[in-house]
Parts: structure tokens; sequence; C-alpha cells
């Protein structure tokens, strides 16, 4: 990572290595993430805010919503630095939720690259990156394809 005046910068769409490994950091879930998650989006699905509900369902506890934690997990993956001021959209995701995520789970972010495709008329060229979120127990909670537009590496 490289560092200006406005501070660092991420990768360039060149740095990207097929086959090259990150990991984020950890992030536990808590009951305030749950309840903001929901005022934010509506989502007031009982599996989520009813404990009650929740305890009597298939689940038997409350668990967060995938999306939520797919918002955290792209969060952790920006935090690493690599994506920062080079990311130029984001441009398709693919992916599965196999397990739930509850409150006082820990979940991190496992990005591989997979594959790299040339977009100079788009400023850079895209990057898929396999994206696999697991828990403290380290099982995948959910898993999927991440596919960016990063910015080529300007001219010297």
């Amino acid at each position: 990572m490289k560092f200006d005046a406005q501070g660092p910068i991420g990768y360039y769409y060149e740095d990207f290595e097929v086959g090259a490994r990150l990991v984020t950091r950890g992030r536990t879930i808590t009951e305030s993430d749950l309840v903001q998650f929901a005022a934010l989006t509506g989502d007031y699905n009982p599996m989520h805010t009813d404990e009650q509900y929740a305890q009597k369902s298939f689940m038997g506890r409350r668990v967060a919503h995938g999306l939520l934690t797919l918002s955290y997990a792209v969060g952790q993956a920006y935090q690493l630095g690599i994506l920062e001021r080079t990311v130029l959209a984001f441009r398709e995701l693919e992916m599965k939720f196999s397990l739930p995520v509850a409150i006082g789970d820990t979940i991190r972010a496992e990005l591989t690259v997979l594959e790299k495709q040339d977009a100079r008329r788009l400023g850079g060229g895209t990057v898929k990156l396999e994206m696999r979120v697991t828990n403290q127990d380290g099982k995948a909670v959910q898993k999927g394809v991440l596919t960016l537009l990063v910015a080529a590496r300007p001219a010297e």
C-alpha cells in the first residue's frame, strides 16, 4: 500500500495477484447491531428482533440479518486498505448464506483473488474475489464471489 498527501492508497488492478489470500480481523455481532440494522433497513423480521418468537423457531434463537453479516464482511474487507481509493465500482455479488450468525458470534472475511480481466475503457480492470465469511469456529457462514472494478495504476 502506498500513501500520498490524502492518506493511504489501496491496490491498483495491476497489484492483485490471482491466488493471493487476505484475511480480515474479527468483528463480534452485538444486540445493538441487530437493532440498528433493523431500524436502518426496516427489516423487523421477528427472527432478528423478537426473542420469544425466535426461541420457538427452527433456529432456536435470534439471528443476525444475512445482509447485516454481508455488509460487515464487505466493510472488514475495505478496512484491509487494499480497496482504499482504488475501487471504481462494486460490479457484482453472488453469495450463499450457509449458517446463521447469532449475537455473540465473531465473523471475519477471507478473500482470495480468483480472476482478473482488463477493462481499459473503464479505467482499470475487474477483480473477482472469493469471499468466505467465517465464524469464531472457522465455519463458513457465507461464501461467494465479489466482483470489483479497480483502477489501473496511473501513468507516472
